[in-house]
């Protein structure tokens, strides 16, 4: 097995973000770390014209990683949401035994200086782990009169510490990219998942994600030492949170001392989706003219 890899799961809709993803690793790639990708079988005609026949990465069908968990319903996969499916499919890479560790990418995630494996391991081998409270989003949340989003996550943050039986403070493995051990999701299945008959496809829902419960299953039975660090990528949740940030001169290249990258959030970086927008177009203009105006408000 190897130490370490860089994983994407990705699907039609995000292939524009996957190219700009992978432009960015080819780039920045200083130790060669394998890149693999996964989507879904019937997206790989699309994936090829997309990204072309490359030899920067390896490319896996969703449908190969879901037949590693004998105790997996396929029907389950197939019937489940989209997103859902592609949470839970991230999470069971480990499965096909590759990799020790993986550097679990978003599509919308960009490297913007060089990388590698000291980034996400350290000299024996053991994975840093993104841990901290979120407290400067949620701050600025706060500040922008979005109470709610912190509220909200603290609440899902709290659903799955009660799942592990844990009280103190919330904290977070998120936003991607996630360094992940296979020897925790490994944990998680022999001491939780198996013991009471599950999987994983029916632990993650929208109320119980899959980036808090590797956190807890982490600290509950501490399959690797715990080596925490701050988030890798500095990430734009929000239109106006990006527009904010940029008011007061915040540029990749100013980023480059802190971060690895740069995660645009797809839900409103809708020019990258690959011409399947389904919305009307005067739904599209309205959403244009909303964002130039809260841009202008950021400025006031």
């Amino acid at each position: 097995m190897k130490d370490l890899v860089l994983y994407c799961k990705s699907y039609r809709n995000d292939f524009l973000r996957l190219r700009r993803l992978l432009s960015s690793i080819e780039q920045y790639n200083v130790d060669q770390i394998p890149f693999y990708i996964s989507s879904p079988l019937a997206d790989k005609g699309l994936l090829d014209e997309v990204l072309g026949n490359k030899a920067s990465y390896i490319w896996i069908a969703d449908e190969d990683i879901v037949a590693t968990n004998p105790k997996a319903v396929f029907e389950k996969y197939k019937a489940m949401p989209g997103g859902l499916s592609q949470a839970i499919v991230k999470s069971e890479f480990w499965r096909l035994k590759i990799s020790e560790n993986y550097l679990c990418l978003d599509s919308d995630c960009v490297f913007i200086r060089p990388f590698s494996k000291a980034d996400f391991l350290t000299s024996d081998g053991i994975p840093f782990t993104v841990l901290h409270q979120n407290k400067e989003f949620f701050q600025l949340a706060i500040n922008r009169g979005q109470a709610k989003i912190a509220a909200n996550l603290r609440a899902e943050a709290q659903r799955v510490q009660a799942l592990f039986e844990r009280q103190g403070p919330e904290f977070y493995c998120a936003p991607a990219p996630f360094i992940w051990s296979a020897k925790v999701w490994e944990s998680l299945d022999r001491e939780y998942l198996i013991p009471k008959g599950i999987t994983l496809w029916d632990l993650v829902t929208p109320q119980y994600p899959e980036t808090l419960i590797y956190g807890e299953a982490l600290l509950k039975y501490q399959a690797i030492p715990l080596l925490a660090i701050e988030p890798l990528f500095r990430v734009y949740h929000y239109d106006w949170q990006y527009f904010m940030m940029k008011r007061l001169g915040e540029t990749e290249e100013k980023l480059k001392s802190n971060y690895l990258g740069v995660l645009y959030q797809s839900n409103w970086e809708s020019g990258l989706n690959d011409g399947n927008d389904q919305k009307s177009l005067p739904s599209r203009i309205l959403k244009s003219v909303k964002r130039s105006l809260r841009y202008l408000q950021s400025y006031l």
